[in-house]
């Protein structure tokens, strides 16, 4: 969020101050200063606020402010700008322009050295650099590094370190500079320099559109910004071809697996602002260079066939899960013969003495299908009774000496799978070994050594990743899904589960809809059935749910943090960080995810002076925070880590500019500190990336603030997944509105109709 205040325009980054209109030439004022640190800075456009001294001697800070670009504090610079007062913070000076002189002090150089500019050298080593070489230690690090390891403790191979970190800090500045011209912020820069190495100016300058295949962080819109800014035409084909996957490639995040080619150009039009005549010829030439893939589907509307636009990956994924899907219900082989004949009545009986449990008939058909059919689906909502089934499954497979591979999309449900089943249970993208890239170790080719997969949470299965799973299970092998079709679908594109449910599908499947008496007992489990069936849940008079009526969303979100880190700890004996998470509808808002976390943390995971932290953008990271990976990254952890993990911050040492996190899935992970931008804190996440993991207690702000996203599979979701208690913070009529609305229309897919072969695959 941006903290200042309407009266401050938002600086451009490398323009130079406008002259007044009649006036003569406009002189900025020229301001020499040492920056002393910085105590904001907004990774997105690189407005900083910072404090710096200008050695006058008083003692006394000035505050700056504006496009502070790569500077460091301990650095000199000569800034250009204009005098201001700002109501609340006092005299201040915003920033037009700057350029950096190396420090000259002794003190100056220790600041410099010890901020963080070089990977290897906090404080402690800067002040042990320092002491040795006086006023020569920058001329040393620059022109005879080797001399580096004359310091008491810095031995040859952090010597190195240094010099190869302070010649990569001198080639970024360079690209800095550079792309300060072109209104590109400090952390997309250090990307396109670790992407590109001394390669970034010329393809900045050349295919700025690169930027947004090649380089995260960047999407099309700050690649068109960059590529105005180095003169490429605003009707150039290439900017309409990138305009053009980008629209659908929003539209994948939006969920979609395809867009409508009418609807496709129409946004294209809207976006690019460019002649319809045009976007239509250059969706041609991508259709021709095989780009995109352009197709004929049946219209999800009942209507004449349409023309869908796919982006490659998704068009492939999307026949190739069809396929495996088809190939394994209709393939001869079967690792599971034993059931073809099996005595059911023999087995059951064996499996009530073992359990102390007896299925009720719609589990017990669930039982039997998954173990004779290759392919089948379990779904049913909580306290229906799809852990005991999966458990009886798993039980009777094992029994007949069947390899049973138990999976899940996330760390937390692959926890609980393996509890539920006494078996060893693994995340989908550990369970394939996923590689740099994406490529799994095990597909088609080297399948997964199991005569049944079970694949739990199957809600959140993606296109791509439901692809990649299926691919792997070998022929002959039993695939059952196991998931709530009535929870949020799929952060990623498609909508698996239900489309493998759908009206016609080939796969068989049961649906549990009995709730057995226990879970009837329970607050949570009966309101998540009356919120599905468009009724408004009990809010008094239950142990385990409760509504904290608060109208104004402001005062909503002050209640949130109070619930979590007074009540809640107070009342149920619940630790505020392990314990209780808060969901919120959108990430936006004052009782949005973004403003919570904040909050949050204060009152959960303050500061002190003991606790090491460090600041990243508008954002601060200490030892104990909760915190999310929001990126798929292959190349972390043993087999990458996933956009939507969740961990802990275990240790920060800003010597080694280095941050770990200890994973739900008990991993270690280091993060550098420019990769920062991976990580969000966790305190409070969006119900969207919830998906998949269970806590004893869930906080769910519900405001009016957040009217657009109020849908009830949005609280469903959010309800079932509070093992022991839910509280609601918020007004009536945004808990009313989310109950009443049905969650508008479905995805664009046609797995759907490829598993019925209503499509044909090309």
């Amino acid at each position: 969020m941006d903290p200042r205040p309407p009266s401050q325009p938002r600086p451009q980054p490398g323009k130079q101050p406008q002259r007044p209109p009649g006036q003569g030439e406009f002189r900025p004022a020229v301001l020499e200063a040492v920056l002393e640190r910085i105590t904001y800075a907004n990774k997105e456009n690189g407005y900083t606020v910072a404090r710096v001294d200008t050695g006058r001697g008083s003692g006394d800070l000035l505050t700056v402010v504006g496009a502070l670009l790569g500077a460091q504090p301990g650095e000199s610079l000569r800034m250009e700008g204009r005098w201001g007062s700002h109501p609340q913070y006092g005299k201040q000076f915003t920033v037009e322009n700057y350029t950096t002189v190396l420090p000259a002090t002794i003190q100056g150089i220790r600041r410099y050295l010890g901020s963080g500019l070089i990977k290897g050298v906090g404080p402690r080593i800067a002040e042990r650099i320092v002491s040795h070489f006086g006023t020569d230690t920058l001329e040393v690090i620059e022109q005879d590094p080797a001399r580096l390891i004359e310091v008491p403790g810095l031995g040859p191979k952090r010597t190195r370190k240094i010099a190869a970190a302070w010649e990569e800090q001198k080639a970024i500045k360079e690209v800095m500079v550079f792309l300060q011209g072109v209104g590109v912020s400090t952390s997309i820069a250090v990307r396109i320099y670790k992407q590109y190495g001394d390669a970034s100016i010329s393809v900045v300058r050349n295919e700025p559109y690169r930027l947004a295949a090649d380089v995260w962080g960047i999407g099309f819109l700050t690649a068109d910004r960059i590529a105005q800014a180095v003169g490429i035409p605003h009707d150039s084909p290439e900017r309409v071809k990138a305009g053009l996957q980008y629209a659908l490639s929003q539209a994948t995040d939006n969920g979609n697996c395809f867009l409508p080619e009418e609807r496709l150009i129409a946004d294209a039009v809207k976006l690019l602002q460019v002649d319809t005549g045009l976007v239509i010829d250059c969706l041609g030439e991508l259709v021709e260079a095989e780009g995109v893939v352009r197709e004929r589907v049946p219209d999800p509307d009942g209507g004449d066939a349409i023309r869908a636009v796919y982006l490659v990956p998704f068009h492939r994924a999307e026949i190739s899960l069809a396929g495996q899907v088809l190939r394994l219900l209709r393939g001869p082989e079967d690792r599971m013969p034993a059931f073809r004949d099996v005595a059911w009545d023999k087995a059951l009986a064996w499996l009530r003495d073992r359990t102390g449990a007896e299925l009720a008939p719609e589990q017990e058909q669930a039982v039997r299908l998954a173990l004779t059919e290759k392919v089948a689906v379990l779904t049913g909502g909580p306290g229906c009774g799809k852990s005991f089934t999966v458990k009886s499954v798993v039980t009777l497979a094992r029994a007949k000496k069947a390899k049973v591979v138990l999976a899940a999309p996330t760390g937390r449900a692959a926890k609980r799978l393996a509890e539920l089943t006494g078996a060893e249970a693994s995340t989908v993208h550990r369970l394939l070994e996923l590689k740099p890239g994406g490529d799994a170790a095990y597909d088609r080719d080297r399948p997964l050594d199991a005569d049944l997969v079970v694949v739990d949470e199957a809600s959140m299965l993606d296109l791509i990743l439901a692809n990649k799973l299926v691919k792997a299970v070998p022929p002959g092998a039993h695939l059952l899904f196991v998931g709530d079709v009535d929870q949020l679908p799929s952060v990623g594109a498609g909508e698996v589960l239900r489309d493998l449910l759908a009206e016609g599908s080939p796969v068989p499947a049961v649906r549990l809809t009995r709730i057995f008496r226990q879970a009837q007992q329970s607050g949570v489990v009966t309101n998540a059935h009356r919120i599905n069936s468009g009724l408004p849940p009990v809010t008094q008079g239950l142990a385990d749910f409760f509504l904290f009526p608060e109208e104004d969303t402001e005062e909503a979100g002050r209640l949130t943090v109070d619930v979590v880190a007074r009540r809640i700890p107070a009342k149920f004996g619940l630790d505020p960080r392990r314990d209780v998470q808060v969901l919120a509808p959108m990430h936006r808002g004052p009782a949005g995810a973004g403003v919570l976390n904040g909050l949050l943390q204060q009152a959960v995971t303050p500061g002190r002076p003991d606790l090491p932290e460090r600041r990243f953008g508008g954002r601060v990271f200490r030892v104990g925070d909760k915190v999310t990976q929001i990126r798929n990254n292959y190349d972390k952890g043993a087999n990458g880590v996933f956009n939507g993990t969740v961990g802990v911050v275990t240790a920060l040492d800003n010597d080694e500019h280095r941050l770990t996190v200890r994973t739900d899935e008990d991993e270690e992970v280091g993060y550098d500190f420019d990769e920062l931008d991976e990580l969000a804190h966790a305190y409070a996440v969006t119900i969207h990336r919830s998906q998949g993991s269970e806590y004893p207690a869930v906080v769910i702000p519900v405001t009016t603030g957040a009217w657009m996203m109020l849908q009830r599979n949005l609280l469903y979701t959010a309800v079932t997944r509070a093992k022991r208690l839910v509280v609601l913070v918020g007004s009536r009529r945004a808990l009313a509105q989310a109950v009443r609305t049905v969650s508008a229309g479905r995805r664009f897919t046609a797995l759907d109709h490829r598993l019925r072969g209503a499509v044909r695959e090309s």
